[in-house]
């Protein structure tokens, strides 16, 4: 199965009509026609099914394996102004170890800093398979020039990121001037081209409507991105489980077309176990069994571990810890 964005672009990757999906990208109006020729989203009919799925239970022994999962799908992040390399560091031990009592514990997926931390979190991570990300272009309004965009990323990848995580210029893709978002997302893809997968996010909390966020998830996944991204975490409304649904909804459709994976990446808002692993099972239920992985599926968040690790102890001693158990953020 190809893994790579590059396989969209081949003749066999066809959108409506038949036509090579590498056509659609050629003008602003083709593109235009494209996105607005997706099926309009049943609002009534997502959010219905997003808390049907939201109601299914699962317990011991698959409640276990669901929570060593979501461990291990963390984006564990810091994305505070008054972030030190002492916090920083800090918080790449707790993803290699994020029980010490108990090295059977799963590490995170990654660590997410500001560019100007990477090389901290690189250096406490050495040898431990936790990635580094990145937040980059901008972040988090991603009102900038190109080349400003582009030298963040640069800078970001340099110091050691194994992953960025760019932030679409809302405003342009609001406005309809989808080609300008396309072309600057390919940008920052070829910018990382070999070296860096890139998770490109939405703020689905701006974009206003469920039509959007589908447009939006099909514009990333045509230019390059490796992973499309509910949320920054610093608006209102990050990730949900309707519109987590709807782009798990646009991945499956995406590989089916295409032969392509895209990873998805809710982040913002999702604090507890009971959380989590009502999002894992809308990636089962939707997208399948190949994105109950966290090469293809994350959460983006920065306490949500505390509470899967008394949850995890919970279901081993019979009793949950004190509050001293986990470390405070």
């Amino acid at each position: 199965m190809p893994t790579t964005a590059s396989a969209a672009h081949s003749p066999a990757a066809s959108g409506a009509g038949g036509a090579p999906l590498s056509d659609v990208t050629t003008s602003e109006s083709t593109l235009r026609r494209f996105l607005h020729g997706l099926p309009g989203v049943d609002a009534v009919g997502l959010e219905a099914r997003a808390a049907s799925l939201g109601t299914r239970s699962i317990k011991t022994t698959a409640k276990a394996y669901a929570i060593d999962l979501a461990i291990s799908m963390i984006d564990l992040t810091t994305l505070e102004g008054a972030d030190t390399p002492g916090k920083v560091r800090a918080l790449a031990a707790k993803a290699v170890h994020p029980d010490p009592t108990d090295r059977g514990t799963p590490t995170t997926a990654a660590v997410c800093v500001y560019p100007d931390m990477v090389a901290t979190a690189k250096a406490a991570l050495k040898g431990s398979g936790v990635k580094v990300a990145s937040v980059a272009t901008a972040f988090p309004a991603g009102r900038a020039a190109l080349p400003v965009k582009l030298a963040d990323t640069a800078d970001a990848i340099a110091a050691g990121a194994d992953e960025i995580d760019m932030v679409i210029d809302r405003g342009a893709f609001l406005a309809g001037r989808y080609l300008e978002v396309f072309d600057q997302i390919a940008a920052i893809k070829a910018e990382c081209a070999d070296k860096a997968r890139l998770k490109v996010i939405f703020e689905t909390g701006e974009l206003s409507t469920y039509d959007n966020i589908r447009r939006a998830s099909w514009l990333g996944m045509l230019a390059g991105a490796d992973f499309i991204k509910t949320s920054t975490g610093k608006v209102a409304v990050n990730a949900t489980p309707a519109n987590t649904l709807l782009m798990l909804e646009a991945v499956r459709d995406f590989r089916a077309q295409t032969g392509v994976q895209i990873g998805v990446k809710p982040a913002g808002g999702i604090r507890n176990t009971k959380e989590a692993i009502k999002f894992l099972v809308l990636v089962n239920e939707t997208a399948g069994a190949d994105w109950l992985d966290n090469h293809w599926f994350r959460f983006g968040a920065s306490s949500l571990l505390n509470d899967l690790l008394m949850q995890r102890q919970k279901l081993a001693t019979g009793h949950y810890s004190g509050p001293d158990y986990v470390t405070v953020d």
